[in-house]
C-alpha cells in the first residue's frame, strides 16, 4: 500500500526533523530598524499586564529582507519598549511576513502576533525605502539617504515579550490561562549604516501604528545582521487582564469569541 501521508510519522522521522532544525546555518538579513520616541500614555495604554512601560518610551520598526536559501522572506515588526520584573526587551503589536510558512511556528510555538503582509526594502545607490503593508496600506514607511558606516556593535542578546493562548472553543475567552513568553536573541551585525530620513504612519484600522506618533526620531540604520532565537514560558498570566488586549492579535476580534452552532459549515463536515 502507498504510504498515507496523513498518517503518522516515524519515530526516527520525527528525530530527524527536529535535528535539522537544531543545524541551521547563520541566515543573514538585510533590513532597515527605525527607532522613536512617542507619547509615554500611548505606550503605557498598549501594554498588557503585567508589562511595564520601560524607561524612554521607545516604538521600533524592523523592516528586513531574510535570505532563506531558495525561500526568501520578508519580515517586519513594531513593537514598543517595555518591562517585565527586571527585564527590558520589546512587546510587537505586529509582525507582517510575506510567507504562510514564517507564520506557523512563530505564532503556534512562541505567541508572536505575525500575520501575512508585504514587506519591501529598497536602496538605489544611497537612497533607502522601507515599508510594511496589509490591506493595500503602507502603515509603515522609512524612507532616506544612506550616511557612513557605523562602528559594528558587540553581539548582543536583546528580549522579546509574547503571549501565547488559544481562543475558548465556546467563544467566552480562553481555553486555558494564557503564558507570558520570554523570547531571546542572540544578534550578531557584519555591517551598519547611518540613514538620515523620516518614518511616515497612514492610518490603518488593521494595524493602526499612527497611534505611536513620532515625537523625536532617535535614529535610522541599515545593515546586515544575523539571529537566534530561544523562548521560554515565564509565567502564567490572568484572563481576564489579557482579554481587553485581545483586538491586537487579530483583523477581525470577533472572530475570537464565534463559537459555530453544531451542525454548522465551521462546525461540521
Amino acid at each position: 500500500m502507498a504510504r498515507v501521508r496523513y498518517g503518522a510519522r516515524t519515530e526516527a522521522e520525527i528525530a530527524a526533523s527536529r535535528a535539522k532544525s537544531s543545524q541551521l546555518p547563520d541566515i543573514w538579513s538585510t533590513g532597515v530598524v527605525a527607532v522613536w520616541e512617542t507619547d509615554p500614555d500611548v505606550v503605557a495604554a498598549v501594554l498588557p499586564p503585567p508589562l511595564k512601560p520601560a524607561e524612554r518610551p521607545l516604538v521600533r520598526a524592523n523592516i528586513s529582507k531574510v535570505d532563506l536559501p531558495g525561500y526568501p522572506l520578508g519580515a517586519g515588526s513594531v513593537a514598543v519598549a517595555a518591562r517585565h520584573g527586571g527585564v527590558d526587551g520589546w512587546y510587537p503589536l505586529v509582525m507582517p511576513m510575506t510567507h504562510e510558512r514564517a507564520l506557523t511556528g512563530g505564532r503556534e510555538v512562541f505567541g508572536e502576533p505575525k500575520k501575512l503582509g508585504e514587506v519591501t526594502v529598497e536602496r538605489d545607490g544611497l537612497v533607502v525605502r522601507a515599508s510594511l503593508a496589509r490591506h493595500g496600506i503602507a502603515f509603515v514607511e522609512v524612507r532616506g539617504a544612506v550616511g557612513g558606516a557605523l562602528p559594528l556593535p558587540e553581539p548582543v542578546r536583546k528580549t522579546d515579550f509574547y503571549f501565547k493562548f488559544l481562543p475558548a472553543v465556546d467563544g467566552s475567552g480562553f481555553d486555558a490561562d494564557p503564558v507570558l513568553v520570554h523570547c531571546t536573541r542572540n544578534e550578531k551585525v557584519r555591517r551598519l549604516e547611518s540613514v538620515t530620513g523620516d518614518v511616515v504612519l497612514r492610518e490603518s484600522m488593521y494595524d493602526p501604528v499612527a497611534d505611536l506618533p513620532v515625537r523625536r526620531l532617535v535614529e535610522i540604520t541599515i545593515g546586515e545582521k544575523t539571529t537566534d532565537q530561544q523562548g521560554r514560558v515565564v509565567e502564567r498570566v490572568s484572563a481576564q487582564a489579557l482579554l481587553p488586549y485581545l483586538h491586537q492579535r487579530y483583523d477581525d476580534p470577533q472572530q475570537a469569541f464565534d463559537a459555530p452552532p453544531p451542525g454548522s459549515a465551521e462546525g461540521s463536515v
